[in-house]
């Protein structure tokens, strides 16, 4: 399935592909694209069961590779490019190199979800099960702050003002399928996939969803192309950490 894309900067500029986690959007790296790689064409997807891209199932991880290749392939053609993938779009980009490691260049992995244990990924998915509409941008603003205490209050309301839609009662919800996020969760479960001896850059925030066999696993695979942040903030690394994220990410994607 061809994917709606969010893209910035000049067409022949050369591309970054940035891939949002579950219950995002790819309208989540435009400050990232605005102010940390401005001389980048940065082209950022909306996942099948997000935003503006088709709802459908199914909502495997082969499906979601095959979308954004079909995507890229229409866009920029078959080439190696950089990634920079968070969460689950971080689990997306290291199955990517896997399985495809001629689409993968370099990759910038900010908290990704390299694996989930499964007790964790039920309660994960359990709490996306209720419907939870708002009445107002800033009762959606004061829900994901309770999240994301240390998150730039900015960048959560110019979120909410883009993701939230009305819905036949009036409320506001977010764009997308819980169904899809459910899905997301179980395969975020499974074992993570062999990881390709790319230049990565690993954003690992203090509170996230990384553990510490996570980055050995990673370190193992590349050895000293395997760079790390450590950043003292809670999972949403682009909200809580966004300069030292941002820079982290100009420098490693700026490097020939």
């Amino acid at each position: 399935m061809r994917l709606d894309v969010h893209a910035w900067g000049a067409p022949d500029a050369p591309p970054v592909v940035c891939l949002h986690g579950v219950t995002g959007h790819g309208g989540r790296f435009r400050d990232l694209a605005a102010d940390h790689l401005p001389a980048r064409r940065v082209l950022a997807p909306d996942l099948r069961g997000h935003g503006a891209s088709g709802w459908d199932p199914p909502w495997d991880i082969p499906t979601h590779l095959a979308d954004v290749v079909e995507t890229l392939d229409a866009g920029v053609g078959e080439r190696p490019l950089d990634f920079v993938g968070f969460s689950f779009g971080g689990r997306l980009t290291l199955e990517l190199a896997a399985r495809k490691p001629n689409r993968v260049r370099r990759m910038a992995l900010l908290d990704p979800a390299i694996q989930i244990p499964p007790p964790k990924a039920r309660e994960f998915a359990d709490a996306t099960r209720p419907d939870v509409p708002f009445r107002s941008v800033d009762e959606a603003v004061a829900r994901r702050i309770q999240f994301a205490p240390a998150g730039d209050r900015r960048m959560i309301e110019a979120d909410a003002r883009e993701a939230l839609v009305p819905g036949e009662d009036g409320l506001l919800r977010y764009r997308y399928s819980a169904s899809a996020v459910i899905a997301a969760y179980g395969e975020m479960a499974h074992e993570p996939p062999p990881v390709a001896r790319v230049p990565i850059l690993l954003v690992r925030a203090e509170t996230g969803i990384v553990e510490d066999a996570h980055e050995a696993l990673l370190r193992e695979a590349a050895g000293t192309l395997l760079e790390v942040l450590r950043v003292p903030c809670g999972h949403s690394v682009l909200w809580e950490a966004y300069e030292a994220t941002g820079a982290a990410v100009a420098a490693f994607l700026g490097r020939p």
